[in-house]
């Protein structure tokens, strides 16, 4: 039987705070660290076969308890043998919550220390999520790691506002811990939250370490606060966290997100930003964000990014990708997508490379100076 475990190979940086590389053995696979999963809110990461999210180098992807409890219902995803099975995945999957949803919802929740009633986006009808409920959904939707059900502190909040926030969420924390069904190769994180306080999220590092999960996620970052802030929010935050299970930055983000984070001790993230931008004809380059969608790639018939492996980069022209999308041709919407995970996936095997050789700090300054470059015009 497998082990749910995370071995951590080598760091870089100071102490606690630096790069890590790892590897997390699960019932599902092995997932090495650093690592970006691709989202697939749906049971679908947007506007790709499951085929093309194994050709990006991906290990690991996300999928969203709120979105799948109200359709197609996790009752009917148990029986048709869970979320994998049910869209074709056989790698480890890691299911959101649905505490990040719920808090989006706005003035169609209403919180208590029980739990949240909602009504629902799709069709208005009402809903109860706590945190036993939201654990069994993941259970029923057989989810390689479960995250625990919390509330995802809004930005601002004010101190007092944010510490009884995270206090109710530590107290469902200990209540997801007490509902999940341990399981070899399966595991379960907690998630830190606190705001930008430091001192709040020293306290919920503490509270869910005295729970015990396999691993341990960092949230209600990313939700307007900005760069620095995060950052800054990191790195009062990591060093306090366990170096023997794994560190995840949920919803984390643009390419240089990543590359800081991964430089402040985070091991694993997600971001609907790749798939999202690629539908938008947006997509992430070695030299900076490229719109394909600009009159100047109508003639250009060089590739997209020339280091790159995708299908769009190798098979096809900057011209091409530019008509694809000034044509509305779903084929646009596809290759972009498969490029930008493409990307992710290569920066992130970068940096474990890097970390493994000593190199990060060299890998993180050359990502910088090329990112910032900026897409060099045609001739």
């Amino acid at each position: 039987m497998t082990k749910f475990q995370f071995e951590l190979k080598a760091t870089e940086g100071q102490g606690n705070l630096g790069a890590r590389r790892g590897t997390l053995t699960t019932a599902h696979g092995v997932i090495e660290t650093p690592v970006f999963m691709p989202v697939g809110t749906a049971a679908t990461v947007k506007a790709m076969t499951v085929d093309d999210v194994w050709a990006t180098g991906a290990m690991i992807i996300l999928a969203n308890t709120y979105h799948l409890m109200l359709r197609p219902g996790p009752e009917r995803v148990e029986r048709l043998g869970g979320i994998r099975k049910l869209m074709g995945w056989d790698g480890p999957l890691l299911t959101d919550s649905g505490g990040f949803q719920v808090m989006s919802l706005g003035d169609l929740r209403k919180i208590d220390e029980d739990g949240v009633t909602f009504k629902s986006h799709l069709d208005g009808s009402k809903h109860r999520l706590t945190p036993e409920r939201s654990t069994d959904i993941q259970r029923m939707l057989d989810a390689t790691i479960t995250m625990a059900f919390d509330e995802c502190t809004p930005f601002p909040a004010e101190k007092d506002v944010a510490a009884a926030s995270m206090r109710m969420s530590m107290r469902w924390a200990k209540r997801c811990r007490e509902a999940f069904q341990h399981r070899p190769g399966y595991g379960q994180f907690g998630i830190v939250q606190g705001s930008i306080y430091p001192d709040l999220r020293a306290e919920s590092v503490a509270a869910l370490e005295d729970i015990d999960f396999e691993g341990y996620a960092v949230g209600g970052l990313a939700v307007g606060e900005g760069q620095q802030a995060m950052f800054e929010t990191l790195e009062v935050t990591t060093p306090l966290m366990r170096a023997d299970k794994p560190r995840y930055l949920m919803g984390v983000g643009k390419p240089d997100d990543i590359i800081g984070g991964i430089a402040r001790g985070i091991d694993m993230f997600d971001c609907v930003m790749p798939t999202r931008s690629g539908r938008t004809g947006q997509a992430f380059t070695r030299r900076g964000a490229v719109n394909i969608k600009n009159a100047r790639h109508a003639e250009d018939p060089r590739p997209l990014d020339e280091g790159c492996s995708c299908k769009a980069c190798t098979h096809y022209s900057r011209a091409y990708l530019h008509h694809l999308f000034k044509a509305e041709e779903v084929l646009g919407l596809m290759l972009l997508s498969q490029h930008n995970i493409t990307y992710y996936q290569d920066i992130t095997r970068g940096a474990r490379d890097a970390i493994e050789n000593g190199e990060f700090d060299a890998y993180q300054r050359a990502f910088h100076e090329e990112y910032s470059s900026g897409d060099i015009e045609p001739l």
